[in-house]
């Protein structure tokens, strides 16, 4: 019996640990030998899969910028108006609260990655600000091109501020949580369109 993980599901649960460990420590609080032991390999194991933990950091952070934009993009195609307004609040609320660790990873450790990765980040998600500029312009037509983008970055402040909630902090449950979120969110869009 075969009890070898797949490598992309290997892949994927090395990423999901050091993505945990590097939220909680920072990029360079945490050893390759931590991120082996969490998934239950050697920390020289690793490197079957990744060359480092520079590699580690940019598939994170490219690839959650790249899901993002691939995700915004599906619901565009799917809803207009109203309907995509709320689909892409919906979809960045799930981003919020379910990838916690990425959005800490992001805020920290944006900078350490190489300038080319680091670069595709911003490209992604410049993208990624434009379908939300575009839809929040057809729901509120009167509002320029400036106040939607001020707005859409705004809201992702509001809701990339979730993860940092204090632990201790006695919060609803998930959908109680989005649901006040997607409320601030649509509230945020109605007021700037005044």
């Amino acid at each position: 019996m075969n009890t070898k993980a797949p490598a992309t599901t290997r892949r994927a649960q090395i990423l999901s640990e050091a993505a945990r460990l590097f939220a909680e420590r920072g990029f360079h609080g945490v050893g390759v030998d931590e991120i082996g032991a969490a998934v239950g390999i050697s920390g020289p194991g690793l490197y079957r899969h990744f060359p480092g933990k520079d590699a580690m950091l940019a598939e994170l952070l490219v690839g959650i910028s790249e899901r993002l934009l691939a995700a915004g993009r599906h619901r565009v195609a799917e809803a207009s108006g109203d309907e995509l307004l709320d689909a892409l609040i919906s979809g960045h609320i799930d981003f919020a609260l379910d990838d916690r660790p990425l959005i800490v990873l992001h805020d920290r450790e944006l900078d350490r990655l190489r300038e080319e990765d680091r670069k595709l980040v911003r490209q992604l998600q410049r993208q990624y600000v434009e379908l939300w500029v575009t839809a929040v312009r057809e729901v509120h037509p009167a509002l320029d091109e400036a106040s939607a983008r001020t707005t859409v970055h705004a809201v992702f402040g509001l809701l990339n501020s979730t993860p940092h909630l204090s632990p201790r902090a006695s919060l609803p449950g998930r959908d109680q949580t989005a649901a006040l979120l997607h409320r601030l969110a649509r509230g945020a869009f109605e007021a700037a369109a005044g």
